[in-house]
């Protein structure tokens, strides 16, 4: 039996992530392929994971009956827009980008418009090491056929939440304010406890207050993941600015969180990622100072 034909608009680490052994025949499209300093490395990655490559969206999603939209989050939106200018008839797209429910609700007008079906899907957690087994929300009006598509290309944690197209949105964007806040409260608080000379003993009374958490270990992965990826979660957090706001709750604390984001992501410090705590503090507040002279 012809395998079912996926594609994915967007071709970075979750999408490389998803696709490794995925049952199902693979096309993609990523802007960086329109770029000459990053096609070779992209066609690269296509061809890593046996994914055909693709010129533009419409020869990505041409013939697709599942669409995984995972581009960042400030171009979620622009993305829906591309894709529904070809999209099959009845074709699933689902947007499992981090953005805020109204950005994708305006999604969802341009696809279903356009003759797709819509499907707001929420990634609950990083997707290494768990790949496909990562935790996915799904809502919507086709979050049913949502939820057995997404299973059938091999997603082994799929919820449907009841609600409309913002549902589980709301969730992962809600989630964040906690998860990437303490990113940023995590840095915040160990830049300055290095400065001061006095590290071992805050991460000494952390551990006492919060018995069971290592908060050393915590703090360097911390700062691993805003030195990778602070560029991209300050774009998230933008989104739940936008979330919050529209909830009429406040985001005074968030809009602190985008702003410690992008500035360690910012510094272009991914290579030094995997250093141990102490030399990837070094290195930031070296940067930052450098920045400042």
């Amino acid at each position: 039996m012809e395998r079912a034909r996926l594609a994915f608009i967007g071709f970075g680490e979750a999408a490389q992530a998803f696709a490794k052994d995925m049952p199902a025949a693979l096309a993609a499209y990523d802007r960086k392929t329109d770029v000459a300093a990053t096609r070779e490395a992209k066609r690269a990655d296509y061809a890593r994971l046996g994914v055909a490559p693709c010129a533009d969206n419409a020869a990505a999603i041409a013939g697709a009956a599942l669409i995984l939209s995972l581009v960042t989050a400030a171009q979620a939106l622009a993305a829906a827009r591309e894709t529904a200018a070809a999209i099959p008839a009845g074709a699933l797209f689902c947007d499992m980008n981090s953005v805020a429910p109204d950005t994708k609700r305006a999604a969802a007008l341009a696809i279903e418009a356009a003759g797709g079906r819509y499907v707001d899907v929420a990634v609950m957690a990083p997707v290494h090491p768990a790949r496909r087994a990562v935790s996915l929300l799904v809502s919507g009006p086709h979050a049913e056929a949502g939820v057995e598509a997404l299973r059938a290309a091999g997603f082994a944690k799929v919820r449907r939440v009841e609600g409309p197209v913002g549902r589980a949105s709301s969730i992962k964007m809600i989630r964040s304010v906690m998860v990437k806040g303490l990113e940023a409260l995590t840095t915040e608080c160990v830049l300055a406890a290095d400065r001061a000379g006095v590290t071992d003993e805050v991460i000494a009374a952390l551990n006492a207050s919060w018995p069971g958490v290592d908060w050393a270990e915590k703090a360097d992965y911390n700062l691993e993941r805003m030195m990778v990826h602070g560029l991209r979660r300050a774009e998230e957090m933008d989104e739940v600015v936008k979330t919050l706001d529209g909830l009429g709750t406040g985001s005074a604390m968030t809009r602190g969180t985008v702003e410690r984001q992008r500035t360690i992501g910012r510094l272009g410090l991914g290579s030094e990622s995997d250093l141990p705590l102490a030399a990837k503090i070094a290195a930031i507040l070296d940067d930052q100072q450098e920045e400042a002279a």
